[in-house]
């Protein structure tokens, strides 16, 4: 589904580039939005005057309405696909905007909204990718973009610990002035694109285009692939200042080596796409970085060094977020154009799914750190079956239609 607005291969719309670092951006804001409070659980309740728990329900909400939200989002992405994306870039900030009320109520608001926005701006990464750049930079498009989600996460590492102690309105606020001005970048970028052609035919619905995605067994080893590498990701970022802490690893020297290794994800997602999608390496690639993030759990799993921890945490974090891009990639090549958002969310919700049911695997034992390790890695080497054929990248309608915004 390599396409590029009105002339196929032809070059970069005029402000492409701009336009892809903007969604990159807003979709940053989703992730970061997201664990405003992760790390700062604890204050956020003092401070709120609630307990840890209920703090844990303003990140605990997103992974639930993903799931919910993914299809519906998908399908209207693709219907109508700048109103929807800007509508979940506006509700993005309004989130934001929404925590200033300073009271739990408002956060929980806030977070709703947020959390609504989030498939919505996910979903369009392939679409937003193919309308604004030509086939040969939609790859390396496709790293930025999902850059900027990574360094949403690492940027509510870095703020958390910079606003941490009784700081929480000023965290607040600048985390909605960074959604808001990322919000306008956005909606002024999408000014420049066209308007959304008519559908040819009925509009058959966001169940038909689920179903025809899934029906695609390439698609679905995709779908299954995220699944196997987001569970280990989501497992290994949730869980492991737990279990580094019996080997006298503190809170403070885990959260510096997660937001290092989050680093690492953010350059090797920038830098690596491009090149191995032009060289056709894709399935080479994958099958490296289930092997080196399983290698890098097992060695974790034999030792609590934090010399050891802190090199097999970058490996991993950095090799599993370099998968992203590639698999969104071979996806918006897959799919069929008209259903092209709907199938980029059915990967992301596969990989929400992935993480959801390792994390919570692993959190059973977390206070066995060696069985835990050795259960990320098992997870993750059980995706190297679906890589023993050639990955398939030909849209599966045999067509490949033009798409517009």
């Amino acid at each position: 589904m390599r396409v590029n607005g009105p002339t196929q291969g032809g070059p970069a719309r005029a402000g492409g580039w701009n336009a892809v670092a903007a969604y990159g951006a807003v979709a940053a804001c989703t992730q970061l939005l997201w664990l405003t409070f992760a790390p700062v659980t604890t204050d956020a309740a003092r401070y709120f005057g609630v307990s840890e728990q209920a703090v844990g329900w303003l990140a605990n909400a997103f992974p639930l309405l993903y799931v919910v939200l993914a299809l519906p989002a998908g399908h209207l992405l693709d219907v109508r696909p700048r109103r929807v994306l800007a509508a979940g870039a506006v509700l993005c900030a309004a989130g934001g905007l929404l925590r200033l009320g300073d009271t739990f109520a408002w956060a929980l608001a806030g977070s709703a909204l947020v959390a609504v926005a989030q498939p919505v701006v996910l979903g369009a990464i392939t679409r937003v990718v193919a309308v604004s750049l030509p086939p040969a930079s939609q790859a390396a498009g496709i790293g930025l973009a999902s850059a900027g989600t990574f360094l949403g996460i690492l940027l509510a590492l870095v703020l958390g610990s910079a606003f941490g102690g009784g700081r929480l309105p000023a965290l607040v606020a600048v985390q909605a002035a960074i959604a808001v001005v990322s919000c306008l970048w956005l909606l002024s970028a999408l000014r420049h694109w066209p308007v959304q052609a008519p559908q040819a035919g009925p509009d058959a619905g966001a169940l038909a285009a689920a179903r025809e995605s899934w029906a695609d067994r390439e698609l679905r080893r995709l779908a299954y692939l995220a699944a196997a590498g987001f569970g280990g990701f989501v497992a290994l970022t949730t869980w492991l200042q737990a279990l580094v802490a019996p080997a006298g690893i503190d809170a403070g020297a885990a959260g510096t080596i997660l937001a290092a290794a989050v680093a690492a994800g953010v350059v090797a997602a920038l830098v690596v796409p491009g090149p191995v999608v032009r060289a056709g390496r894709e399935r080479a690639l994958l099958l490296l970085v289930l092997v080196l993030a399983a290698v890098s759990s097992a060695a974790m799993a034999a030792t609590g060094s934090i010399a050891v921890v802190a090199v097999a945490t970058c490996v991993a974090t950095g090799a599993l977020l370099v998968a992203l891009p590639v698999l969104l990639d071979l996806c918006e090549r897959r799919a069929n154009a008209a259903h092209a958002a709907t199938a980029a969310n059915v990967i992301w919700l596969a990989g929400n799914l992935g993480g959801l049911v390792v994390s919570v695997l692993v959190g059973t034992v977390v206070d066995r750190p060696a069985l835990a390790f050795t259960l990320m890695a098992l997870s993750l080497l059980a995706g190297l079956p679906l890589l023993r054929k050639p990955l398939l990248t030909a849209p599966a309608s045999g067509t490949v239609l033009e798409e517009t915004i």
